[in-house]
């Protein structure tokens, strides 16, 4: 394959002039971890509900979730502070908004810090910054409380992505490759932070899917320095960015509904979600293929950094197109570890797939230089960006 790939990329390892790379990578969390074994006997305590039916269809949810341990923001404190939170009905989206504006921006402050760390750089070269979060409400947003907090430069560029939901990471990851690639010697810093107090409710039968909600997503953030030219000297790229596409679904606008009231916000996600994206999997991906110089179907001869929306998603992924199980290794670990974090859960897959990389190049072992980097949300949107790991 590499053959047939010259006029895409340098020699293996080294980046391409002009093309984006993965420059670094960071991570933060809520103090607060939850073992998946756990959940159910304490989430029917802090909402006083003493549904048998609503927490033994829980617990099943938990054990088909593949998830062991997820970052919450929520805590005893807060709910002792706010106990209206865990009550039906009440008006307390002013309450909601406090906590996730101040949490967002604290783990924002606190991956970033982490990922500029691993840069090497200092903070006064970053020149760029792309924010992504669904789980905040304010104005001005969470990219200048993030800008102040860290002590960027008021000079820096600043840009918002606000409710992308899962696909909010890739998407954001698409938009600081077209800004480091048409502002040479530009450092983009691009951060996702997201909660699930705003739309945290006690269990009703009245709404099913909120069980889904428990018994699947997390908490965190995740933080990735974009730019083009790297000082090798100082920098250490991980992933160069080339293709970068995104496409919805016509007719789908309502399978992923989100919908922001007095009460916090409402997300609904239809049964149907993994059969569309496992019916338009292949057409979507088929453009990058043919970039690499590859056939219909050679899709074990790259890798796969998706965002784990949930094992059925995968699941459907790796029965379409034939993946071997190593495949959706780091999505499966990132999904166990923790839970799926929205936006940020590419940042983990993302650092999962380099320390595999990093394994298996010790070990001798083949990787893989091309892959696809892909997301999922609402719309349906898919986001895709194909991309050379350097680590080989």
């Amino acid at each position: 394959m590499g053959k047939g790939n010259g006029a895409l990329g340098a020699s293996k390892g080294k980046a391409n002039p002009g093309r984006a790379s993965i420059l670094a990578l960071g991570k933060a969390f809520p103090p607060q971890l939850v073992l998946q074994d756990y959940l159910v006997d304490s989430y029917f305590k802090d909402t006083s509900c003493d549904d048998l039916d609503l927490k033994q269809k829980l617990t099943r949810l938990c054990k088909t979730t593949s998830v062991k341990t997820r970052y919450v923001v929520m805590s005893e404190e807060i709910l002792k502070k706010h106990p209206e939170l865990a009550m039906e009905g009440q008006a307390t989206i002013k309450q909601r908004l406090e906590i996730c504006n101040k949490a967002v921006t604290d783990m924002a402050i606190e991956a970033s810090q982490a990922a500029i760390k691993n840069w090497g750089r200092p903070l006064s070269d970053i020149t760029h910054l792309v924010y992504v979060s669904s789980s905040e409400a304010r104005l001005p947003g969470g990219d200048l409380f993030l800008t102040r907090g860290l002590g960027l430069s008021p000079h820096t560029q600043r840009l918002m992505l606000y409710f992308m939901g899962c696909s909010g990471g890739v998407a954001g990851l698409r938009v600081a490759k077209d800004l480091a690639e048409n502002n040479p010697g530009s450092r983009v810093l691009i951060v996702t932070s997201e909660t699930t107090i705003i739309g945290y409710k006690p269990p009703s039968a009245h709404r099913p899917y909120d069980l889904v909600g428990v018994a699947l997503f997390g908490d965190g953030a995740g933080a990735m320095l974009i730019g083009t030219d790297p000082v090798l000297a100082i920098e250490r790229p991980l992933f160069e960015l080339h293709t970068a596409t995104q496409k919805f679904i016509p007719h789908t606008q309502n399978v992923i509904d989100g919908r922001l009231s007095e009460e916090g916000i409402s997300f609904t996600i239809a049964r149907e979600l993994p059969q569309i994206i496992e019916d338009n999997i292949e057409s979507f991906c088929e453009t990058f293929l043919q970039t690499v110089g590859l056939h219909e179907k050679e899709y074990n001869k790259i890798f796969w950094a998706v965002h784990p929306g949930g094992p059925a998603i995968l699941n459907k992924l790796e029965k379409r197109l034939e993946l071997l199980p190593e495949k959706l290794k780091a999505s499966r670990r990132a999904l166990m570890d923790y839970g799926n974090a929205s936006s940020n859960t590419i940042v983990y897959v993302l650092e999962y797939m380099v320390d595999e990389s990093l394994k298996m190049k010790m070990g001798g072992g083949e990787i893989e230089e091309w892959g696809l980097i892909l997301a999922f949300g609402p719309g349906i949107s898919f986001e895709g960006i194909l991309a050379r790991n350097l680590s080989v």
